[in-house]
């Protein structure tokens, strides 16, 4: 357009530009109105969605104003094509990071709500954030008349590349994923590694997994050693797991009132301390004439790993404490030492190389 700038077409521009802020100013108090009746629900997408939304649609609305404003005014037809160019990317990136939080966090819900996925592993919400936001790129490539076919094509062969210079770290990739879609190891499992590392798996991200141990100290393993380990899942297949407490008493004992003392012992234990399990079903197993015992073992019912400490504890106690109190004895190793008086003690011998015994004592 060739036509100089008048009183109205500055007027229009203005109504266009205050039309998109009030549009824009309207429609995040709708959303945050939205947003709280969302809360509301159990199903945690909506939340995801509406949060989105009052990002993308104040921007478009903002926009859509200043689009039309370009459009009233006397502008030329390059700093038309311009102005519309800028709007356009503008949208495409408000909308590319609007698009990559929402799939991220309803990845996040759908590996939240379903056991049989990594429950809180980043791996899957980053490389879906990283794909979105990889298109979202290209759209904008496309929108300013850049040509993505040689890129991409420079991207395959550039990827061939770093494929072959980053082995280790696309090795840590794959394994973390290989582990999470076997669902051998999930946020929240306890583990032991064959190399002595153990504890609750904090997280597992794209290279390496995060372990936090009983000391709060946090173990971190690359996922390729944690593919290639021997590992103990305390979690899998369910929770619940027995220990076994070795305990000895006296020959003289009356085995059958020991057993009904220590399942006793066991039963109290098993209701009254958190973390036991209260149907479990008391077990006691004599096995050993030992030296100076007859050795059993006591099965208890634990909750979880870490809940078989405090059980121990309180199981030792009570029952040494009802022992005593029911004149049980438990017996300390004991030794004899038998000394002959008299006896010469012996002095080796050593054999010489020519066949003759040699004393040591005597120097040849």
């Amino acid at each position: 357009m060739n036509r100089a700038l008048t009183l109205d077409d500055s007027v229009l521009a203005g109504i266009a530009l205050a039309a998109g802020l009030l549009a824009a100013f309207l429609s995040r108090g709708l959303l945050r109105w939205l947003a709280k009746h969302a809360k509301r629900t159990k199903w945690g997408g909506d939340d995801v969605l509406v949060d989105a939304l009052r990002t993308v649609v104040p921007w478009a609305a903002i926009a859509a104003g200043a689009a039309a404003a370009a459009a009233v005014l006397p502008l030329t037809r390059a700093v038309q094509r311009t102005a519309n160019q800028s709007l356009t990317v503008l949208l495409i990136f408000v909308v590319t990071l609007s698009a990559a939080r929402v799939v991220a966090e309803l990845v996040r819900s759908v590996t939240h709500s379903r056991s049989g996925v990594a429950g809180s592993a980043t791996i899957f919400v980053n490389i879906t954030r990283i794909l979105v936001l990889a298109i979202g790129f290209l759209v904008v490539l496309q929108t300013l008349g850049i040509s993505i076919a040689p890129l991409l094509t420079a991207l395959g062969v550039g990827g061939l590349a770093v494929a072959l210079a980053l082995q280790d770290t696309l090795a840590n990739l794959f394994a973390g994923i290989h582990i999470l879609a076997s669902k051998t190891v999930q946020p929240g499992d306890y583990i032991k590694l064959s190399s002595g590392e153990e504890g609750y798996v904090e997280d597992i991200n794209w290279r390496q997994t995060t372990v936090r141990a009983l000391s709060n100290n946090l173990i971190v393993i690359p996922n390729g050693q944690l593919a290639k380990a021997n590992m103990t899942n305390f979690m899998r297949p369910e929770q619940r797991l027995t220990i076994l407490v070795q305990v000895g008493v006296a020959y003289d004992s009356d085995l059958e009132h020991v057993e009904k003392v220590t399942t006793d012992v066991v039963a109290e234990v098993m209701t009254e301390i958190s973390g036991a399990v209260p149907d479990h079903e008391p077990a006691v197993r004599f096995h050993t004439f030992g030296d100076s015992r007859i050795g059993f073992t006591v099965i208890l019912g634990v909750g979880e790993f870490s809940d078989q400490y405090r059980i121990k504890h309180e199981f030792i106690k009570r029952l040494h404490k009802r022992y005593r109190a029911e004149g049980i004895r438990i017996p300390a190793p004991a030794r004899t030492v038998t000394l002959q008086q008299g006896a010469v003690p012996s002095i080796p011998h050593q054999r010489t190389g020519d066949g003759l015994t040699a004393d040591p004592a005597l120097g040849g």
